[in-house]
C-alpha cells in the first residue's frame, strides 16, 4: 500500500488514537561567535551548536502540550497476544502457504518493519493484549518462531480505543488486502452493524465512508445460509457480484427450498469430487445452477442426487411423502450395483436427516 499500510491506517484513524511523534522544526538563531583563541568554525556547525538545546526544549515543550504525543513499539512474544475477534480475517484460515510472502519479507528484513496496531486487554491470564491491525503479522511472527527463528519478536503500537474505533480501523486494513474474502467482510459488517451501529445503516456507511448501496448488497449476501456456502468449493468463492442475486432469490420461501435441496447435492457431489482427486465444481457452475434450481425441470423436488465414479448422475430422489419415495435410477452412469446399493442407503440416511424419512 501506498506510504507502507495505507499512510499508516490512516494515521490510526487521527481523531481517536495518538499519531506518530512528528520530529520538532529547528528555530533559526544566530550562530555563537567563536573564541579568538579558536580557529573558525564551519557556517553549519556553528548555527546547529546554537540552536541544539533550542530544538530540545520546543520538541519537549511540544510534547508537554499534547500538540505531538509520543509512541512507543513493544517487541512482544506472540504468544502473549491473542487476536481480537471484531476482525473480519478468519485467523484459522492463514497457512504457511497464503503467508509465506511476508514471512520471506519478515527474513529478508531481519524483523517486522510496520508495526500491528494492539491494545492491552485485562481479565485473561493468557494474554496481554489483543491485535486490531496485524493478524498475518502475527501468523508470521508466531510461525518464524516455532520454525528456526526464536529470536523473532512480534513488534507492535498500543493504541486506546473502544470497539466501534477498533473496528472501523481493522476495516481500513482489510480493504486492501485481496486474500480477505467477500464473504469474510460481509458477515463482519453484518455484526458490526448489531454490534456498534444499532442497525443504522445510513450512519454506519457514513462512518466507513462506504456506498449505502454497496454497504446494503454486503449485508444481504451476509444473510447467505451455512448449507448454500457449502455447495462452494471455498467460501473464499462466495463474491459479492454474483452471489448478491442468490440472496435475492432466497427471499422466496418457494424458491428458497428448491435452492436449499440443490445446494445439499451440489455439497455432496463437491465433497466426492475431492475424494477422487478431481476439480471442484467452479462457483460460476454452483451459481448458474442453485439460481436454475427453482425453475429446473425436476430439479426443484430433486430431494437426492447421487454421482457416480464417471462423473454422471447414477441415483436421484424425485419425492418423499406419505405415501412413499419415488427414487430414479439413471442409465449409463456405469455404476454398478454394489455403488447403487450404497448409493440408496446414502439417500435414506439423508431422508432421515431431512425429516422426510419412511419413518416418519
Amino acid at each position: 500500500m501506498a506510504r507502507t499500510q495505507k499512510d499508516y491506517l490512516a494515521d490510526l484513524l487521527a481523531e481517536e488514537i495518538a499519531t506518530e511523534a512528528q520530529s520538532a522544526p529547528v528555530a533559526a538563531a544566530s550562530p555563537a561567535p567563536a573564541p579568538a583563541a579558536e580557529p573558525e568554525l564551519p557556517h553549519r556547525l556553528a548555527r546547529t551548536r546554537g540552536t541544539t538545546l533550542l530544538g530540545r526544549e520546543s520538541a519537549l515543550a511540544r510534547v508537554a502540550s499534547g500538540e505531538v504525543r509520543q509512541v512507543t513499539q513493544l517487541l512482544l512474544d506472540p504468544a502473549r497476544v491473542r487476536i481480537w475477534p471484531g476482525n473480519a480475517r478468519v485467523y484459522g484460515h492463514l497457512t504457511e502457504e497464503n503467508v509465506r510472502e511476508l514471512i520471506d519479507s519478515i527474513i529478508a528484513e531481519n524483523g517486522q518493519k510496520v508495526p500491528a496496531v494492539i491494545r492491552r486487554i485485562e481479565g485473561d491470564p493468557d494474554h496481554d493484549f489483543e491485535v486490531i491491525a496485524g493478524t498475518r503479522r502475527h501468523f508470521a511472527i508466531s510461525w518464524l518462531r516455532a520454525n528456526s527463528y526464536p529470536e523473532m519478536q512480534f513488534v507492535a503500537q498500543v493504541v486506546q480505543m473502544d470497539d466501534e474505533a477498533a473496528f472501523r480501523l481493522a476495516d481500513l486494513e482489510n480493504r486492501a488486502r485481496k486474500d480477505v474474502s467477500d464473504l469474510e467482510r460481509a458477515r463482519n459488517y453484518a455484526e458490526a452493524l448489531k454490534a456498534h451501529y444499532g442497525n443504522h445503516l445510513t450512519r454506519m456507511a457514513e462512518r466507513l465512508k462506504l456506498s449505502k448501496g454497496w454497504l446494503s448488497k454486503m449485508i444481504k449476501v451476509a444473510g447467505l445460509p451455512d448449507a448454500v456456502i457449502g455447495a462452494f468449493a471455498s467460501p473464499a468463492d462466495v463474491q459479492l457480484k454474483p452471489a448478491y442475486p442468490l440472496a435475492q432469490a432466497l427471499d422466496d420461501k418457494g424458491a428458497a427450498k428448491a435452492i436449499l435441496a440443490e445446494a445439499r447435492t451440489i455439497a455432496r457431489e463437491q465433497g466426492e469430487r475431492r475424494l477422487r482427486g478431481q476439480a471442484s465444481i467452479t462457483a460460476t457452475d454452483v451459481i448458474r445452477r442453485l439460481l436454475a434450481a427453482p425453475a429446473g425441470p425436476g430439479i426443484a423436488d430433486e430431494l437426492f442426487s447421487w454421482t457416480a465414479p464417471s462423473g454422471r448422475t447414477g441415483l436421484s430422489v424425485l419425492s418423499a411423502n406419505r405415501q412413499g419415495v419415488t427414487v430414479r435410477l439413471h442409465a449409463g452412469s456405469g455404476a454398478d450395483q454394489d455403488d447403487l446399493v450404497n448409493a440408496f442407503r446414502e439417500a435414506l440416511d439423508q431422508l432421515e436427516r431431512d425429516g422426510r424419512g419412511l419413518q416418519r
